[in-house]
């Protein structure tokens, strides 16, 4: 049997999913996370379960809800599982009066049961499936409360289908004015509500229209700070201290078996220190994943999509741009495909383009090294300032390419309720997202740092070195040193080649600087590199957060616009402009510093 599952956004599918086909699925509290149709079987069944993406009505109005309706109307489809969050089921039930209009046999699952008490609902499920025709059955996909009862109710393979009558007139607005009064009888027949729920109360401070935006900024001043700075950096230097003390032993033990000079250096100083230099960082990135994730899941950042909307309209942008943006702190490659979401071509494309201006968690590393060197007893307010200043250039840009005349967009989604997280899901999460930047770390940063220490160790004769200043890497980066004189004030041929080694990946800033400041964390105190100054290490660090991605963005940018040209502008124009900001800030703060 085919069963589809179908819902509002936000209605907890992707979740039911996981609870009926054991699968391992992304659940997420904004619109876009399921973009395409999932399928599984459900457990201890034969019956194929069709995943479709959230939906407000059989009339799409978004690439998400065409792909739903197209798969009703074109597809073999036995029964239809509708998944309403009962907590909202006046404002759930349109789609479910559309969906009995089609004849398929349908099952209503009453989504978020174990939040009737909390918000002080009480529902009439007798009285429900005797208006609507079909059963209903009390379900929590977070609790797996009814699971059981609904699988069931599926093998019983007859199901009760009456027909309620809508009255559909000539006039559309007619017949959804009609939808609208059987669903609000409906919902009086069925539906008592007690008292205010705490979300109107909670709504009321954190959809303020005065103090709904500085609760974001300080919510995420904090996030940042807990980051970079008590927390994150504490771990950090554990983290540090483990690693030196690896690759001391490591040295030990090679040169104990009587390995080679080369090899030892390659191994330790170049393997070791390269990699070793952004797993440095990885605790602090845990941290990040773990309080962005708390966020997603408690409801909250829906709520700032749709507090954020309107200006966002302001800007040329759709009010689904946050979540791109959002995503865009964890890795860009991910938050440029959640563009896909934006249906509105122009406004896809301007976010695309903006998207990889957010400092992702490849970016962290450097900005948790300048901060916490130059700035010692403000590196938690150093690190929040180059996220606001992002957002700052993301606004700037976005009304420079503004056009007057713009075609209205709207941004449609269900607020979800505040609820408690999911910490096993939370932490599972994190940890795979922490594992996705370690495998990063041991190919990318693994392959980059052994491609730079032997540039560092093979001399312009082709002959193995330890002086780096006559290596192959120093002839490239003293070529090209006089580019990034604007920004260090002096001709740094090291600052230069870790610059360019962003391109390949942001974490390979430092792994480089590292490598070339032959393996000592303490980067500015070297000969190599204590010529920056804090104002000329904070103009490195915008260029480097603000120019072209790494090339898994560039060439996901290729992928989303289809357009080699584009991409090419993008990554031309991003680079220029980060180059004359970092520029800017050198010149302008060396006439007061």
């Amino acid at each position: 049997m085919n069963i589809a599952l179908v819902g509002n956004q936000n209605s907890g599918k992707s979740s039911l999913f996981n609870s009926l086909c054991v699968t391992k699925q992304k659940i997420g509290n904004w619109p876009g996370v399921t973009i395409e149709a999932k399928m599984g079987v459900i457990k201890n069944t034969k019956h194929n379960l069709i995943d479709l993406p959230g939906t407000y009505s059989l009339i799409p109005y978004s690439s998400e809800e065409e792909i739903t309706t197209n798969y009703i109307q074109n597809n073999k489809i036995d029964l239809i599982i509708n998944v309403i969050d009962v907590t909202i089921l006046e404002r759930s039930l349109y789609l479910t009066t559309q969906l009995k209009e089609t004849g398929i046999p349908m099952i209503l699952a009453l989504n978020m049961c174990d939040l009737l008490d909390k918000e002080h609902l009480k529902i009439d499920i007798d009285e429900l499936e005797r208006i609507l025709g079909i059963k209903v059955v009390k379900i929590s996909s977070k609790t797996n409360f009814g699971i059981t009862e609904l699988i069931n109710e599926i093998n019983k393979d007859k199901f009760i289908n009456k027909k309620i009558f809508i009255k559909h007139d000539v006039d559309i607005e007619k017949t959804i004015a009609n939808r609208y009064n059987f669903i609000d009888l409906v919902s009086k027949k069925v539906l008592k509500k007690e008292q205010e729920n705490s979300n109107n109360k909670l709504d009321k401070i954190f959809l303020h229209k005065y103090f709904g935006i500085p609760f974001f900024i300080i919510i995420m001043a904090f996030v940042y700070y807990l980051s970079t700075s008590v927390v994150g950096n504490t771990l950090s230097i554990l983290v540090e201290t483990i690693l030196a003390n690896l690759i001391s032993i490591t040295n030990n033990v090679l040169v104990t078996l009587g390995t080679s000079n080369w090899l030892i250096s390659l191994i330790c100083d170049g393997i070791l220190v390269g990699v070793g230099s952004v797993l440095t960082f990885l605790p602090q990135l845990l941290v990040l994943f773990l309080c962005i994730n708390i966020l997603e899941n408690t409801g909250y950042m829906s709520r700032i999509a749709m507090l954020l909307d309107k200006l966002f309209h302001w800007l040329g942008l759709s009010g689904k741009s946050l979540i791109p943006f959002i995503v865009g702190s964890g890795c860009s490659v991910p938050a440029i495909m959640t563009a896909r979401t934006i249906d509105n071509k122009k406004e896809r494309e301007k976010t695309i383009a903006l998207t990889s201006f957010i400092p992702c968690s490849a970016k962290l590393p450097l900005i948790v090294l300048i901060s916490s060197f130059f700035f010692p007893n403000y590196r938690g307010l150093v690190s929040v300032s180059l996220y606001f200043l992002a957002i700052l250039l993301i606004i700037f840009l976005a009304l420079l390419l503004k056009k007057r005349k713009n075609e209205e967009t709207y941004f449609i989604s269900e607020l979800p309720k505040y609820q408690l997280p999911d910490f096993k899901y939370i932490f599972k999460d994190t940890l795979q997202k922490c594992w996705d930047f370690i495998k990063r770390a041991g190919s990318v940063i693994l392959f980059s740092s052994i491609i730079i220490w032997c540039l560092a160790h093979v001399s312009t004769s082709f002959s193995f070195t330890n002086d780096i200043s006559n290596s192959v890497l120093a002839f490239i980066g003293k070529s090209i040193s006089f580019i990034f004189y604007p920004i260090l004030r002096v001709n740094s041929w090291e600052a230069s080649i870790s610059a360019i080694q962003g391109i390949i990946a942001k974490e390979q800033v430092v792994a480089s600087m590292e490598i070339l400041a032959s393996g000592n964390s303490n980067l500015f105190v070297t000969d190599t590199f204590n010529f920056f100054t804090p104002l000329t290490a904070f103009s490195f660090c915008v260029f480097n957060l603000f120019s072209a991605p790494c090339i898994s963005a560039i060439a996901t940018i290729k992928q989303e616009l289809r357009s080699t040209k584009k991409m090419l502008i993008i990554v031309v124009l991003q680079t220029l402009f980060a180059y004359v900001l970092a520029s800017l800030i050198s010149l302008v703060g060396g006439l007061f510093l």
